[in-house]
């Protein structure tokens, strides 16, 4: 038996690397933690634009737990310097990280690894979006895993961007493909893909007429270049919500794990409570709010469209009225950068809606979708928000925005069965807002609404076999840990 006085082996020390947008920094911070939990040296790297933010927003605390083995680090992401709290054009972004990341990444590695007290970093494990750093590892030496934040079928879907490309589908010929119902056109030979599955339910990055497109090759190359040269595939999601998908998926890339909804279960809200992601300071006046809802669970539509998507204040004023109309309870996410320009409520709208309405520049959306008064979801189905509706059991009214939003609704409302689709294509209304409200929080038994509190109910309990011990995603996780510890790293 080793003597107290040998030294101790030296945990094994993990890099992550997020894509530097809120969408994949929050799960990606959820993994770190859950790692760090099990004994893992993490290293969590941020940009350097997402650091100065951070810190504006949330001080010291956000990187300082007093853990012992976790740390931050920082790289630049390639754009010009700029002190806004707002978030970066994605497009120059992916451009800017996948251009200049490679040096930034191989010098931190280097660095890391002759920083005294740090034990040297055995494994790398980046954002999907990333995937360059797939290349940066294997020249080190080095494990690389990659951690894809959207949905199975969102996923997939970017796995065949290339055969679009290749079966002429894709780019657009003219501009008359956005209005003509070209966007109709099925796909129904993406094997995992629902059968009806149309172009319009594809990411929107396909939605171009420009063979160069960035996002479009883009991602190609992160699914047909990077992917197959990692050593295995993270997903936050779970075997029985997207099988078919996930079928796929290992058809063509066996190591993928799942181990989703990321949340609790795997990193306790007690563990390192002071470590967030969150860009923005939460208010904190929702709770309190909510609970003067308690006594009639499921009344609130709560309303957030995420972290990136950009309005007009026309349509902020036509949700502001159909919410008014809608007689429900709601709480509503309004981002300081939502509008270009600013935006102010309507005149009349506070007075209107008073003791029943509150706006919030930001929130602990976790804790607004767990509380019993919230009924309802309006979003803008981004992955992260799906998949914590999906755990508190809150059906979903889609209003998607781009990206793989359009794929997430499609499966929500048609495959999942808890959600319904709000119109997108050409704008929305206020009595569609309304109407939409009512259906889903007020529709009675034989209802689309009723429908979808219902499955929303059963999903519930089927995300949390998923995590509890035993379950797939627990399972995978473990499996996943193993093969760091004693495989490939």
């Amino acid at each position: 038996m080793a003597s107290l006085s040998e030294p101790q082996p030296a945990k094994p020390h993990v890099l992550l690397i997020p894509y530097p947008a809120l969408g994949h920094v929050n799960p990606f911070l959820k993994l770190a933690k859950a790692l760090h939990m099990r004994g893992f040296h993490a290293t969590f790297v941020h940009t350097e634009y997402n650091h100065g933010r951070l810190l504006r927003a949330r001080g010291a605390s956000a990187f300082d737990a007093g853990a012992e083995g976790l740390r931050f680090e920082t790289i630049p992401d390639g754009l010009a310097p700029s002190g806004l709290d707002a978030t970066q054009d994605i497009w120059a972004l992916c451009e800017a990280t996948r251009r200049t990341g490679p040096a930034a990444v191989r010098e931190l590695v280097e660095r890391l690894n002759r920083t005294d007290g740090v034990p040297p970093v055995r494994c790398v494990i980046a954002d999907g979006s990333m995937g360059y750093v797939v290349h940066v590892a294997k020249e080190m030496g080095l494990p690389a895993y990659l951690f894809f934040t959207p949905s199975g079928c969102g996923f997939l879907a970017k796995l065949n961007f290339d055969q679009l490309v290749k079966r002429g589908y894709v780019p657009f010929k003219d501009e008359s493909c956005f209005t003509n119902g070209y966007l109709d056109t099925p796909v129904d030979w993406i094997a995992g893909m629902l059968p009806s599955a149309r172009l319009r339910d594809l990411p929107t990055f396909i939605r171009t007429m420009d063979p160069d497109d960035t996002m479009l090759t883009i991602n190609i190359k992160q699914c047909e270049l990077d992917s197959p040269a990692a050593d295995g595939i993270l997903l936050n999601t779970f075997d029985d919500l997207e099988r078919r998908s996930l079928d796929a998926i290992r058809a063509r890339l066996p190591n993928t794990f799942t181990v989703g909804p990321l949340g609790p279960e795997f990193s306790p809200p007690w563990y390192l409570p002071s470590l967030t992601s969150s860009l923005w300071k939460d208010d904190d006046r929702c709770v309190a709010w909510l609970d003067r809802f308690a006594g009639d669970q499921g009344t609130v539509v709560y309303v957030n469209f995420g972290s990136i998507t950009v309005v007009t204040s026309e349509q902020m004023d036509e949700f502001a009225w159909g919410l008014a109309a809608s007689g429900c309870p709601f709480l509503w996410v309004v981002r300081p950068d939502m509008v270009r320009g600013g935006w102010a409520l309507p005149e009349g709208f506070a007075s209107e809606v008073a003791g029943r309405g509150l706006t919030v520049p930001w929130c602990d959306q976790e804790a607004v979708l767990e509380h019993p008064a919230t009924g309802g979801f309006l979003s803008h189905c981004g992955w992260n928000s799906t998949l914590e509706s999906l755990r508190a059991g809150v059906p979903l009214l889609c209003w998607p925005f781009f990206s793989e939003q359009v794929t997430n609704c499609r499966y929500a409302c048609d495959d999942w069965g808890i959600g319904l689709e709000m119109p997108h294509e050409v704008g929305v209304g206020r009595h569609q807002v309304e109407a939409a409200v009512r259906e889903l929080m007020v529709g009675a038994e034989g209802t689309r609404g009723a429908a979808a509190r219902s499955r929303a109910a059963a999903w519930k309990e089927k995300a949390k076999v998923a995590v509890a011990p035993g379950g797939s995603s627990h399972v995978n996780l473990d499996k996943f840990i193993q093969e760091i510890v004693r495989g490939k790293c």
